[in-house]
């Protein structure tokens, strides 16, 4: 799944750690399904 960072909802430096849990939404990126929304849990 193709996660863009503006779609990090995080505080701060939005990164994503490998294995880390999140939630998101499933959109419709220019090349297929990307994540939306992207909250760690």
């Amino acid at each position: 799944m193709f996660v863009h960072f503006s779609a990090i909802q995080n505080d701060g430096y939005k990164s994503l750690d490998e294995g880390q849990k999140v939630s998101f939404t499933i959109e419709s990126g220019a090349k297929g399904p990307a994540a939306g929304n992207v909250t760690s849990l």
